[in-house]
């Protein structure tokens, strides 16, 4: 444990890269305001936008979910849908702004896989191959796919689907270890993402239950896999990717926050939320962020009464000063 040679850079199709550890793409959480306040910390990790859908992008034209800072970069933009020309479209508007394009065939939202859209294409390996063909074909970036195990634990084709995301022509594989029908309960499989790695050349990055430096360092050696994205354990935490990130290059731990610096980087957080969505819908965005930067103090749960209904920012800072006095 703790070998530092463990650290490989990751090489996605022409990118090269200084990490091995990504920011997880996750619907109405990984905006432009939490990015920069990952990037904050972690100053090479690559970080990932919110799936953006093909069908909103071909209406609008431009999408919010687009919105970001060069700062954020490197950076991976995420696409979703199920027309493989609509995909294409979609990656090349995004291909200068991207240095990666993502296909979302993992999300597990009902109202996402209804219209055959996220894990629902991992039923349909010929239509998800037609897709892949058709955004690498019109890009130059590198082009990752996010899946999961399967759709249900009768109906586990990962290996099938892998072998089918390289020939399509995917330059990198992003695996959350659960099916479709597990959603985010059980614990990730491990070790089938490590046959996954075993089987195809392309760089494939483990996700799923990597919520420590020890766990992600775990994470590699069971599975072998050339890097891990973290998505929930950010969620209140936005230091932890520097954490991991900084444990994999140098086998040093890092001491976590102190609650004022926990409750400093939520103000912060929610501060930008203000200035970027407008005060009334930031404030209401961040609530239920709120609940995630107290979890686990003492009285959290009088706290957390407070917060989902706090409405103003000098609101706010009162509840967290009480806080920090009381805990």
């Amino acid at each position: 444990m703790g070998n530092k040679s463990n650290f490989k850079p990751l090489k996605i199709g022409n990118l090269k890269l200084n990490t091995n550890v990504m920011l997880a793409p996750m619907a109405g959480i990984t905006d432009t305001v939490l990015r920069q306040i990952v990037r904050k910390y972690a100053k090479t990790a690559l970080l990932a936008t919110e799936m953006i859908s093909s069908e909103a992008l071909k209406i609008s034209g431009k999408h919010s979910i687009c919105d970001y800072e060069e700062a954020e970069k490197p950076l991976i933009f995420q696409i979703s849908g199920h027309k493989p020309d609509l995909m294409a479209e979609s990656a090349v508007k995004l291909e200068k702004k991207a240095d990666i394009i993502d296909i979302n065939m993992g999300c597990p939202v009902g109202k996402i896989v209804k219209n055959f859209d996220g894990s629902k294409l991992m039923t349909d390996l010929k239509l998800a191959s037609s897709i892949i063909e058709a955004v690498k074909n019109s890009v130059k970036k590198p082009v990752s796919i996010k899946c999961r195990l399967g759709w249900d634990c009768n109906t586990k084709n990962y290996i099938e689907f892998a072998k089918m995301a390289e020939d399509a022509g995917a330059d990198a594989l992003i695996v959350h270890g659960r099916t479709r029908s597990q959603m985010y309960s059980g614990q990730a499989d491990w070790q089938a993402i490590g046959e996954i790695k075993n089987i195809i050349k392309i760089p494939v990055i483990a996700n799923g239950d990597i919520d420590s430096p020890q766990k992600a360092e775990q994470c590699l050696e069971i599975t072998n896999c050339d890097g891990i994205a973290v998505g929930r354990a950010v969620l209140g935490n936005p230091f932890i990717i520097n954490q991991i990130e900084h444990y994999l290059k140098t086998e040093e731990i890092l001491a976590e926050q102190t609650l004022k610096e926990k409750l400093a980087d939520a103000l912060l957080h929610c501060q930008m939320e203000m200035n970027y969505k407008g005060k009334i819908q930031g404030i209401k965005f961040m609530r239920k962020f709120f609940v995630q930067y107290i979890k686990g103090i003492r009285g959290a749960c009088h706290y957390r009464e407070k917060l989902v209904k706090v409405d103003s920012l000098n609101e706010l800072k009162n509840i967290f000063d009480e806080i920090i006095c009381n805990v």
